[in-house]
């Protein structure tokens, strides 16, 4: 049997065997737990290297916004009318 050269490239047809046993279910656990995964453009994954450095900037950000929109939790958003009377 001859051995076949490892490419990048796509082959044309692809048989099952060729593929290797698939695993029913592999990433339903982490599926269900909620996880996101996002892809960070190169430049930002520069200053944020860790999931916790991304989570500590968001988290502070998210709270900036909230200070600064005067919301709270029980807010429900809209502007109050001025009474001019």
């Amino acid at each position: 049997m001859k051995k076949v050269k490892e490419s990048d490239e796509l082959r044309p047809e692809y048989r099952k065997e060729d593929l290797g046993k698939g695993v029913r279910g592999k990433y339903f656990e982490s599926y269900q737990k909620g996880s996101n995964l996002i892809l960070l453009n190169p430049e930002v994954a520069k200053v944020f290297p860790t999931e916790a450095a991304v989570n500590e900037a968001l988290i502070s950000l998210i709270n900036v916004a909230k200070k600064s929109t005067g919301l709270t939790t029980h807010s429900t958003g809209r502007a109050k009318k001025l009474h001019t009377g």
